[in-house]
Protein backbone atom coordinates (compact mmCIF):
# COMPACT_ATOMS: atom_id res chain seq x y z
CA UNK A 1 0.00 0.00 0.00
CA UNK A 2 1.42 3.60 -1.25
CA UNK A 3 0.28 6.40 1.19
CA UNK A 4 0.38 9.53 -0.86
CA UNK A 5 -0.32 12.79 0.75
CA UNK A 6 -3.58 14.44 1.68
CA UNK A 7 -5.49 16.98 3.00
CA UNK A 8 -3.16 19.71 1.06
CA UNK A 9 -0.27 19.93 3.00
CA UNK A 10 2.66 21.39 1.50
CA UNK A 11 6.01 20.57 1.98
CA UNK A 12 6.93 23.17 4.98
CA UNK A 13 4.11 22.17 7.08
CA UNK A 14 4.53 17.95 6.20
CA UNK A 15 7.95 18.27 7.69
CA UNK A 16 6.49 20.48 10.58
CA UNK A 17 4.11 18.40 11.34
CA UNK A 18 6.15 15.49 11.27
CA UNK A 19 8.60 16.48 13.51
CA UNK A 20 6.18 16.91 15.87
CA UNK A 21 5.26 13.63 15.99
CA UNK A 22 8.75 12.37 15.99
CA UNK A 23 9.36 14.90 19.14
CA UNK A 24 6.79 13.71 20.97
CA UNK A 25 7.26 9.83 20.54
CA UNK A 26 10.82 10.98 21.88
CA UNK A 27 9.37 12.40 24.36
CA UNK A 28 7.69 10.20 25.52
CA UNK A 29 10.59 7.58 25.39
CA UNK A 30 12.32 9.67 27.67
CA UNK A 31 9.88 10.46 30.54
CA UNK A 32 9.77 6.26 30.63
CA UNK A 33 13.39 6.78 31.42
CA UNK A 34 13.31 9.53 33.49
CA UNK A 35 15.18 11.67 31.11
CA UNK A 36 14.42 15.15 29.53
CA UNK A 37 14.03 14.84 25.54
CA UNK A 38 17.18 16.83 25.66
CA UNK A 39 18.90 14.05 28.11
CA UNK A 40 17.73 11.03 26.23
CA UNK A 41 19.72 13.03 22.97
CA UNK A 42 22.59 13.26 24.43
CA UNK A 43 22.70 9.65 25.77
CA UNK A 44 21.80 8.71 22.54
CA UNK A 45 24.66 10.43 20.84
CA UNK A 46 27.18 8.89 22.61
CA UNK A 47 25.78 5.52 22.33
CA UNK A 48 28.40 5.04 19.31
CA UNK A 49 31.56 6.84 20.84
CA UNK A 50 32.58 9.73 22.96
CA UNK A 51 32.18 13.19 21.67
CA UNK A 52 33.58 16.81 22.57
CA UNK A 53 32.08 19.17 23.81
CA UNK A 54 32.44 21.54 21.13
CA UNK A 55 31.08 18.58 18.34
CA UNK A 56 27.88 17.76 21.01
CA UNK A 57 27.03 21.58 20.90
CA UNK A 58 26.71 21.87 16.87
CA UNK A 59 24.88 18.62 16.94
CA UNK A 60 22.06 19.53 19.33
CA UNK A 61 22.46 23.19 18.45
CA UNK A 62 23.07 24.20 21.88
CA UNK A 63 25.31 27.12 23.17
CA UNK A 64 28.35 25.80 24.99
CA UNK A 65 27.22 26.60 28.77
CA UNK A 66 24.08 25.09 27.86
CA UNK A 67 25.93 22.36 26.64
CA UNK A 68 27.88 22.22 29.84
CA UNK A 69 24.91 22.48 32.22
CA UNK A 70 23.04 19.66 30.29
CA UNK A 71 26.27 17.49 30.96
CA UNK A 72 26.61 18.48 34.15
CA UNK A 73 23.43 17.10 35.18
CA UNK A 74 23.73 13.67 33.33
CA UNK A 75 27.22 13.60 34.57
CA UNK A 76 25.15 13.85 38.27
CA UNK A 77 23.07 10.76 37.60
CA UNK A 78 25.46 8.98 37.09
CA UNK A 79 25.18 8.38 33.46
CA UNK A 80 28.22 10.52 31.26
CA UNK A 81 31.56 11.32 32.55
CA UNK A 82 34.00 13.47 31.12
CA UNK A 83 36.89 11.91 29.61
CA UNK A 84 40.83 13.35 28.77
CA UNK A 85 40.46 13.72 24.54
CA UNK A 86 44.39 11.63 23.47
CA UNK A 87 44.21 14.28 20.76
CA UNK A 88 43.98 17.41 22.76
CA UNK A 89 44.82 17.30 26.49
CA UNK A 90 43.28 20.78 27.55
CA UNK A 91 40.01 18.88 26.35
CA UNK A 92 37.62 16.29 26.94
CA UNK A 93 35.20 13.77 26.02
CA UNK A 94 31.65 12.99 27.31
CA UNK A 95 31.72 9.46 27.20
CA UNK A 96 28.75 6.92 28.73
CA UNK A 97 29.02 5.63 31.65
CA UNK A 98 28.22 1.74 32.18
CA UNK A 99 25.08 2.96 33.41
CA UNK A 100 24.96 5.44 31.01
CA UNK A 101 25.10 2.79 28.23
CA UNK A 102 22.83 0.32 29.25
CA UNK A 103 20.30 3.62 30.03
CA UNK A 104 21.01 4.72 26.22
CA UNK A 105 21.39 0.97 24.71
CA UNK A 106 17.31 0.27 25.55
CA UNK A 107 16.07 4.27 25.51
CA UNK A 108 17.39 3.77 21.76
CA UNK A 109 15.59 1.03 21.07
CA UNK A 110 12.20 1.97 22.38
CA UNK A 111 12.46 5.34 20.16
CA UNK A 112 13.78 2.45 17.57
CA UNK A 113 9.98 0.74 18.10
CA UNK A 114 8.03 3.80 18.19
CA UNK A 115 9.28 5.29 15.20
CA UNK A 116 9.17 2.10 13.31
CA UNK A 117 5.80 1.64 14.25
CA UNK A 118 4.46 4.83 12.33
CA UNK A 119 5.84 3.63 9.27
CA UNK A 120 4.70 0.27 9.21
CA UNK A 121 1.89 0.76 7.02
CA UNK A 122 4.42 1.95 4.17
CA UNK A 123 5.50 -0.36 1.69
CA UNK A 124 9.00 -1.36 1.29
CA UNK A 125 10.29 0.54 -1.85
CA UNK A 126 8.15 4.22 0.29
CA UNK A 127 10.45 3.30 2.98
CA UNK A 128 13.77 2.86 1.36
CA UNK A 129 12.46 5.99 -0.88
CA UNK A 130 12.19 7.70 2.25
CA UNK A 131 15.49 6.70 3.97
CA UNK A 132 17.33 7.85 1.34
CA UNK A 133 15.68 11.53 1.38
CA UNK A 134 16.13 12.08 5.08
CA UNK A 135 19.93 10.74 4.92
CA UNK A 136 20.26 13.17 1.78
CA UNK A 137 19.07 15.95 3.89
CA UNK A 138 21.04 15.45 6.90
CA UNK A 139 24.46 15.16 4.71
CA UNK A 140 23.40 18.24 3.16
CA UNK A 141 23.13 20.06 6.74
CA UNK A 142 26.79 17.97 7.71
CA UNK A 143 24.37 16.06 10.28
CA UNK A 144 25.81 12.17 9.67
CA UNK A 145 26.80 10.92 12.68
CA UNK A 146 26.21 6.53 13.30
CA UNK A 147 22.89 5.14 13.61
CA UNK A 148 22.64 5.31 16.99
CA UNK A 149 22.07 8.81 17.33
CA UNK A 150 18.24 8.68 17.35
Amino acid sequence: MTVHASGGLGIADALVRLSHLVQHAFADVARDHDLTPQQLQLVCMLIAEPLGMTELSRLMHLERSSMTGLVDRVEKRGLVARVADPADRRACRVALTEEGGLLAAGAHGDVVVRLDSMTERLERDDRDRLISVVAGMLAEQGLTRPAAQA
